[in-house]
């Protein structure tokens, strides 16, 4: 079984999987969508999971600094009751802090174009959240 990652934004939805072994991470898409259209990521993730054999996904959680919760982060908070509500499965809540500034990092070594990396910037911080998730669970 894989796991799904996830790092929501307000037009952008970064999707990451695992493989069988739930080891690696690996992005699979950059979904845009309308700001405010909560629906099409919803259903995006619903067709992901019918898809694929998914067991856990991970919702990045944004939090601030010293720890408190922020609009962004009650938007995830409320992302994830509506997915398990419509997929069935545990979806994990996974603090994300400086997981964007760590994917542009990323993108920087790999000597990925600037005018590309703000359209991979958030599958690549889904990458991050669901590793970071893969690591601390062995």
């Amino acid at each position: 079984m894989k796991i799904l990652g996830l790092d929501l934004g307000t037009r952008t939805l970064g999707i990451a999987i695992s493989d069988v072994t739930q080891t690696l991470a690996r992005g699979i898409d950059n979904f845009r969508y309308l700001e405010g259209d909560e629906a099409a990521p919803l259903k995006r993730v619903q067709e992901l999971t019918q898809n694929e054999a998914i067991e856990t996904i991970v919702l990045g959680y944004p939090k601030n600094m010293n720890g408190t919760i922020g609009v962004q982060g009650k938007l995830s908070e409320q992302f994830k009751l509506r997915l398990e509500e419509i997929v069935n499965i545990p979806v994990v809540l996974w603090d994300e802090r400086l997981s964007t500034q760590q994917a542009s990092r990323n993108l920087i070594v790999r000597k990925t174009k600037k005018s590309h990396r703000k359209k991979r910037i958030d599958e690549e911080a889904a990458i991050f959240i669901l590793q970071s998730y893969l690591d601390a669970k062995k």
